[in-house]
């Protein structure tokens, strides 16, 4: 994602910026010069985008609003120094750890995310991953494929999913989508997140240690910052234990991807199932032969749904800014 703390960010965005109607509100697009997606269809008809890679440089001191679009490109303080009237930075992800918010914040300018746009999807890809791993789906598949199943006989079993304890880090929107689901699955839920939350029946545990100590499977799904930055090491990974399971749908870094493969390979994880990566996309080719783990390309965020969702929610809150009305899904750290 550039997601669900995603998470997550969408490739169906732009790279190509409208010069449009001069009369129109002005939104600078922000994106990596390596990204060549379409834009949202409906945002030329609203706002003059102007592309920052392709726009001269003066006529940039005026804008005040600039939209991030594809993989998170950084939003910095030399960056900023550029849009000496900035007011707000729209994200199209969920994730805002390429801004830097204190300096935002600083400045007086507001951050806007994605929302809930990718929730649902977020939710629904974690519990594919987490029942892929355990039932061993993919595995299985390619072992059919293979020819192998009248050679070698049955496929070893898979563990069941109702009933597990899970461990959810993070419970915003997606983590609570997560738990809603896997609920329904009869599995014992219990979350670690920047605050308790008592109005809701599940287990709460200060650190992802605790957490790990008393679950059967994690799910990242938090926000990337310096405080959950590997806040699944080797020491959490070891209290979760050789039946462990691991479902990353956060950020790649919010696992210590090192760890996390020797562990697996000296088979003291049970599984893991990983929509993103450290390097992305770069993934450990040493996981390619595991048949306890799933791998997915950052995928878990798209769908044509969250990408028409996401554009009423970008839409909505560039139209509130230039407004002068309440922001749909400002960020608040």
């Amino acid at each position: 994602m550039a997601v669900t703390g995603t998470n997550q960010s969408p490739p169906a965005l732009s790279a190509t910026a409208h010069d449009g109607d001069d009369s129109l509100p002005v939104v600078l697009i922000h994106r990596f010069p390596t990204f060549t997606g379409s834009l949202f269809p409906s945002l030329p008809t609203h706002f003059r985008l102007l592309d920052l890679l392709t726009t001269d440089a003066s006529n940039l001191q005026s804008a005040t609003a600039i939209l991030c679009v594809g993989p998170p490109p950084p939003v910095t303080p030399e960056f900023l120094d550029r849009f000496p009237s900035l007011k707000i930075v729209v994200c199209s992800s969920v994730g805002v750890d390429h801004v830097d918010l204190p300096e935002c914040r600083r400045r007086g300018i507001v951050v806007t995310n994605a929302g809930s746009a990718f929730a649902e999807d977020v939710a629904d890809y974690a519990v594919a991953l987490l029942i892929d791993v355990l039932r061993r789906v993919s595995a299985a598949d390619r072992y059919v494929r293979a020819g192998s199943w009248p050679v070698k006989g049955d496929y070893p079993l898979g563990s069941k999913v109702s009933g597990k304890r899970v461990g959810i880090l993070g419970l915003g929107r997606i983590g609570s989508a997560i738990a809603t689901r896997l609920a329904a699955f009869g599995c014992q839920i219990r979350y670690s997140s920047r605050k308790e939350k008592p109005s809701l029946p599940f287990a709460f545990y200060k650190t992802a240690l605790d957490l790990a100590a008393n679950s059967d499977v994690l799910i990242a799904c938090c926000a990337l910052t310096d405080e959950t930055f590997h806040v699944i090491n080797g020491e959490v990974m070891t209290v979760l234990g050789k039946r462990g399971v691991i479902i990353n749908v956060g950020r790649g870094s919010l696992v210590d991807e090192k760890e996390l493969v020797e562990f697996l390979l000296r088979g003291d994880l049970g599984g893991a199932g990983l929509d993103v990566f450290e390097d992305e996309p770069h993934v450990p080719k040493e996981l390619f032969a595991l048949d306890n783990v799933v791998l997915s390309p950052h995928s878990a965020v798209v769908t044509p749904e969250s990408i028409g969702t996401l554009q009423d929610v970008v839409i909505g809150n560039l139209k509130a800014f230039f407004a002068g009305q309440p922001l749909i899904s400002p960020v608040i750290d």
